[in-house]
């Protein structure tokens, strides 16, 4: 058997209790107080074999630099592992969501999404340590705490560190049960298009008013007719908001538009469309705000070739790996869109992120890990 991956085995029972830790020290992104608990308890585990230095994220919890001491006297480059402590998950959904153990799986709020996957890389280290296996790069994992809100404060830490290194590994969980790696991502963006009409009573005077609503329901009508699923390219208005009371003529109505897209390019024809709208209603007046959060995770042959060989290494433990894209996006898009090689989903294998049936599958958790230690062995 490979020495990495039996090592991970015989670690199971202490990877399985350390995800338990982490599930349990709940760290909602908007509560800075909660996430910085988590990188506290993130700091005392790591305490003696990393070196770590936080990072502050404004109304966010703090960014966690570990930088890993590994066996190898030379170290050419960087490698960065991307996570995030943050989770969906209001404070107190334990109560309802509690951690457990069941049907061949782990379960609990942020077990897959993606506690999982940083558990996982500590002791794919752990590994190398242990068996002294050589590491011919330094190995920093990066750690943000907003990055399921948009990564406002952490994004440019994550493209500082990215440009700083050879390659990228990125700790999400795989796609579906069988945990195929991502190679490609759609970038994720979002606009508020606002209308402004005129305020009348609607019995009295209902001729004088512009009726914001009708002129944002028009508006909603050929922001749909935007998406072309030819092109990967996805518009939909997602939230809408108007009107006080059913007698007055609504001044104000908008909308929260998510946009998706395959290529960066198709973003710059969405920005025009966006920016070119024009209202039906003279009287009324548009107001357009927003664009692309997140870049897209485009497939290169730099990627490709990184998938290529983490599926080499993976047929050493005996496991067949594939790939495949998403229409979400990650930390991953920001390193991918700067060129460069991005290798995502490296993370637990599971279903149910953000959802209450969020779970792990127990017999991935030893060839993940390994995966991740030949990985960082051998780049």
């Amino acid at each position: 058997m490979d020495q990495i991956l039996a090592f991970a085995q015989a670690q199971q029972g202490a990877i399985i209790e350390t995800i338990r830790r982490m599930v349990e020290c709940e760290s909602p992104s908007d509560d800075r107080a909660a996430v910085n608990r988590h990188v506290e308890q993130l700091c005392d585990m790591l305490s003696g074999e990393a070196k770590l230095t936080r990072k502050k994220g404004g109304s966010y919890g703090d960014h966690l630099l570990v930088e890993f001491a590994l066996p190898g006297r030379k170290k050419s480059g960087q490698i960065l592992a991307l996570g995030h402590t943050d989770t969906v998950y209001p404070l107190g959904i334990l109560k309802t969501m509690p951690w457990r153990v069941a049907e061949g799986r782990l379960w609990g709020p942020g077990v897959l999404d993606m506690k999982g996957g940083v558990a996982f890389f500590i002791y794919a280290m752990r590994a190398l340590r242990a068996l002294d296996i050589p590491v011919p790069s330094k190995v920093v994992l990066q750690l943000n705490s907003d990055e399921e809100v948009g990564s406002h404060s952490s994004r440019a830490l994550t493209e500082s560190m990215a440009l700083q290194s050879k390659c990228v590994l990125v700790l999400e969980p795989g796609t579906g049960l069988t945990g195929k790696l991502k190679t490609a991502r759609k970038g994720v963006g979002g606009y508020d298009v606002t209308v402004h009409g005129r305020a009348a009573h609607a019995g009295v005077d209902f001729s004088n008013g512009a009726n914001a609503i009708i002129e944002l329901a028009r508006q909603i009508d050929a922001i749909a007719g935007f998406t072309d699923l030819t092109k990967g390219m996805t518009v939909n208005p997602g939230v809408i908001r108007g009107g006080t009371r059913t007698n007055v003529v609504p001044a104000v109505a908008c909308v929260e538009v998510d946009l998706r897209v395959a290529r960066l390019r198709d973003a710059a024809v969405l920005e025009k469309k966006f920016r070119g709208l024009k209202v039906f209603d003279k009287r009324c007046r548009l107001e357009v705000t927003g664009g692309l959060n997140r870049p897209p995770m485009e497939r290169t042959r730099a990627i490709g070739e990184l998938f290529a060989k983490a599926r080499l290494l993976a047929a050493e433990l005996g496991v067949v790996l594939e790939e495949s894209s998403t229409g979400g996006g990650s930390d991953g898009n920001f390193s991918a869109a700067l060129g460069v090689p991005t290798l995502d989903g490296l993370g637990t294998v599971g279903e149910g992120a953000h959802a209450v049936n969020e779970s792990i599958l127990i017999d991935r958790i030893a060839d993940r890990t390994a995966l991740l230690a030949k990985l960082v062995a051998a780049l």
